[in-house]
């Protein structure tokens, strides 16, 4: 049994079982070479679909998410606020009965500020960078 799985393994141009034949003719490396590329593809392609699909399940999860919390928001309309400060004093007042979304840097900045009675509950719900607009020839560039 043991030497006719050791001659089986020779045949194989390809290291299936820990052994590789190096093949000599140019045809059997054309061979050889187009198996790897097409092996590679094909576990690049798995994972590319599989990383895909778990991006997909997350954000519909979180699509979800954001549904529920605007469906509970609008039929409760007392919870909306016109301005950043009637909203951070009704947080302040309402002793974590009430939480505002905001914006990340204003949040930061109420954060920082006395009386320090607010904080930052999770991470952002999204990152956008701020660009400032100046004439050209301006000395603030």
């Amino acid at each position: 049994m043991f030497r006719i799985l050791n001659r089986s393994k020779s045949k194989f141009p390809i290291s299936v079982f820990g052994r590789l034949c190096v093949c000599r003719s140019v045809s059997g490396r054309i061979v050889g070479s187009v198996w790897w590329f097409f092996t590679l593809i094909l576990i690049s392609s798995y994972t590319a679909n599989l990383a895909a699909f778990l991006t997909v399940e997350r954000m519909r999860s979180q699509i979800t998410l954001y549904g529920k919390m605007w469906e509970f928001m609008n039929s409760r309309k007392h919870v909306f606020v016109r301005t950043y400060d009637e909203g951070i004093q009704r947080v302040r007042a309402s002793k974590g009965k009430y939480a505002l979304l905001i914006e990340s840097p204003k949040n930061d900045y109420t954060n920082e500020r006395e009386p320090c009675d607010t904080m930052k509950v999770g991470r952002n719900l999204d990152a956008k960078g701020f660009g400032v607009a100046t004439p050209l020839g301006s000395p603030l560039r």
